[in-house]
């Protein structure tokens, strides 16, 4: 399926003179074509919401960057004045502070089907590893985006944020000063942010274009997660338009009915009302937290009692991903043949969920008011404090001993030759 040749006949002079020079058309043309299984359900359908999603943020970006100001002084104000003096702009801010949650929204359920369906394993490792990548640097853009407003959650944030690279040890003091533009946030700190917020976009969509690029070499999944031959492409496949972007359109309908639904009835809803409080280093908020897409790291943040070693268990929550085709030792992909790691990753659902309320919660705060709890070396048994750590082991514990062990010892269910078995009749299934 993967490598197909391309069909792509240039009809004009024009485009003759172009294929042989820059073969755009070419490569869009055998996208437009590229053999797709034809089992494909709506889980695959967040691959083009998310194009969508990037392609609004960057649009609605450029023009919001026309109109803020990069300055501390007057950056709160700019941001004001965007909502009630630039025509149409409180909508054009609310499209992109809350099209950063849909994206997120979006990603999350799309690496999550990647994994439930195994579509990180061979030949698939570098469209998962780009995307990744992609996934690490929204992160980064997300983070510099939110210290913008320059409200007080986004100044307390990025204060907390950038004195976790000074937890390094050597170099962590000097990069912070560089990254900082001096020894505290100040102007320079958000000139740097607004240069790199507007930036990283970019990058993504470079990165995109390589995961398209990948995905185009090694050829879709699907949902029974066997490879089809070259004797049944034509059997088991379609032509990825008109068929999937039909599909993948009216998805997207319903996606952004949601979007909307936020943006025009509750546009605050999944923000924080102290970010609408100008910066001021003097108070501190009573509990500084993100935004929601990064409450689970910053809960497994929380759960080591070392700084540094806080820092790393972020970081290696996401580092663990990029190894993934890796420790997964299983022959078989989809989850769907396999009961036992199915079992583990609905308690893995449990737990991110599990992660992300707690990073919204104070830490010694009681997980059951009124429960009696036992005394600990640093808190209280009954505390989100234990119950985040014991989430986070769980975490490390679903990729580093799960994956691999219940690969070799698990015994899979009985796995459909051609993706037509499991849903038709044996006798129709071998006339297709």
């Amino acid at each position: 399926m993967s490598n197909h040749e391309s069909t792509y006949v240039p009809k004009t002079a024009v485009e003759r003179w172009l294929d042989t020079r820059l073969p755009i058309v070419r490569f869009g043309m055998d996208y437009a074509n590229l053999p797709t299984p034809r089992n494909l359900n709506y889980w695959w359908t967040f691959g083009g919401i998310l194009a969508i999603c990037l392609m609004t943020q960057i649009i609605t970006g450029i023009v919001l960057a026309m109109h803020y100001t990069p300055h501390i002084d007057m950056a709160f104000a700019s941001v004001e004045r965007i909502m009630r003096d630039v025509p149409g702009g409180w909508l054009i801010r609310y499209v992109h502070a809350n099209g950063a949650s849909m994206f997120f929204i979006a990603v999350y359920l799309h690496m999550l089907r990647g994994l439930y369906y195994g579509s990180y394993k061979a030949p698939r490792e570098m469209i998962w590893i780009v995307g990744c990548v992609i996934f690490f640097l929204m992160i980064a853009t997300a983070f510099l985006g939110y210290v913008l407003p320059w409200g007080q959650m986004s100044f307390w944030g990025a204060e907390v944020i950038t004195n976790l690279i000074g937890a390094i040890p050597v170099v962590g003091e000097p990069i912070l000063v560089w990254l900082r533009g001096g020894p505290a946030i100040d102007n320079a700190t958000l000139n740097r942010f607004f240069s790199l917020h507007y930036l990283l976009p970019f990058v993504i969509l470079g990165c995109v274009v390589l995961h398209l690029w990948a995905l185009h070499a090694a050829g879709q999944n699907n949902p029974v997660g066997i490879l089809i031959p070259k004797d049944r492409e034509k059997k088991d496949t379609l032509p990825f338009h008109p068929y999937f972007t039909v599909k993948d359109g009216f998805a997207i309908i319903l996606f952004f009915i949601m979007f909307a639904v936020f943006v025009f009835y509750n546009p605050n809803a999944l923000g924080h009302a102290d970010n609408y409080i100008p910066a001021n280093p003097l108070v501190t908020p009573a509990h500084i937290v993100p935004e929601w897409y990064m409450l689970p790291f910053y809960a497994i943040l929380r759960a080591v009692p070392d700084k540094f070693g806080g820092v790393v268990a972020m970081f290696a929550a996401i580092g663990v991903l990029f190894v993934l085709p890796w420790l997964d030792t299983s022959k078989v992909r989809s989850m769907r043949y396999r009961p036992t790691m199915k079992t583990f990753f609905i308690i893995f659902l449990f737990v991110c969920f599990g992660l992300g309320w707690c990073g919204a919660q104070l830490p010694d705060a009681p997980v059951v008011p009124g429960m009696p709890s036992f005394n600990l070396i640093d808190g209280q048994l009954n505390s989100y404090l234990w119950l985040t750590r014991f989430l986070t082991i769980y975490y490390f514990v679903f990729f580093i001993v799960l994956m691999p062990l219940v690969g070799l010892k698990e015994k899979p269910l009985l796995i459909p030759a051609t993706i037509s078995e499991p849903v038709l009749p044996t006798t129709e299934a071998e006339k297709v």
